[in-house]
């Protein structure tokens, strides 16, 4: 079976308003071993003025794989989500993002279908999802690159619904991303949605929750940009690494996405005494 590495996603920086070499280089300094850097379509003020943690999908690629290959650091995905149900916002996005992965060596791209259209019926939904994801998917396949489906909006926050996403288009590029915060945060047993969908899983967020964000959030939303430090929460991780360690065929990076630097050291020590 898989083995389990721990990474960072650069969303633990947001806090900092640092740009994203600042965001690399720190995660080094912690003693990471991967990061999943989150790239954007367009220019957009902040990350360009270095407040922000983000990378255009219009710079040279070059640029996220020399930042992390002078730290010492492995890339184990994009976080490059937006609507699947709206191919002209995240049509393009995708692809292009797609294309900068298989170009620099990234394995994975992951994403979600997004909040939806107001205009839209579920059946209109899934029609453009599945155009979206199609057309993801054949970019995906020629180069080697995984698609990792999230638990994040209306649709995947039942397991169910996220296999009905995963099931529109018979792929071996597209397989999921669990986020396990989110998951909770849905009011989903997460152990049992993680063995369920073992055998596909491409990229796990490690987000935690924490007692206080339970109580106030749970079944009630369908995710969070970012959790408490992991082994603070209400996540059961012994569980959760004993699942991917006996479920999972392909090496799985558990991605830490917690909201400050802080928080940042506590998962690394926390996650190392229990991996």
């Amino acid at each position: 079976m898989g083995n389990i590495f721990i990474g960072i996603n650069t969303e633990y920086s947001r806090s900092s308003d640092k740009p994203f070499e600042w965001a690399v280089e720190h995660a080094a300094e912690m003693g990471y071993e991967y990061i999943e850097p989150m790239v954007h379509f367009g220019r957009e003020l902040m990350s360009e003025a270095g407040y922000f943690h983000t990378v255009s999908l219009l710079d040279d690629p070059y640029r996220i794989k020399d930042a992390c290959d002078a730290a010492g650091l492995k890339i184990s995905a994009f976080q490059s989500h937006g609507p699947l149900g709206r191919p002209e916002v995240h049509g393009e996005y995708i692809k292009l993002a797609i294309r900068a992965a298989g170009e620099i060596g990234v394995p994975v791209v992951n994403t979600d279908e997004g909040i939806k259209a107001k205009w839209t019926s579920e059946e209109e939904d899934f029609v453009l999802i599945k155009y979206t994801l199609r057309e993801a998917a054949a970019v995906a396949e020629r180069r080697g690159v995984k698609i990792g489906l999230e638990c994040h909006a209306q649709y995947s926050r039942t397991p169910e619904g996220l296999d009905r996403i995963y099931h529109l288009v018979d792929s071996p590029a597209i397989g999921i991303n669990l986020d396990t915060g989110n998951a909770y945060l849905a009011g989903q047993d997460v152990c049992a949605w993680l063995e369920r969908v073992a055998d596909r899983l491409v990229h796990l967020h490690a987000k935690d929750i924490s007692v206080e964000h339970s109580d106030a959030e749970r079944g009630k939303v369908t995710g969070t940009p970012v959790g408490c430090a992991c082994g603070d929460g209400v996540i059961d991780w012994p569980r959760v690494i004993d699942i991917v360690r006996s479920g999972c065929p392909r090496d799985i990076v558990f991605s830490v996405e917690c909201g400050t630097p802080d928080q940042a050291v506590r998962s690394l020590e926390y996650l190392k005494s229990v991996v």
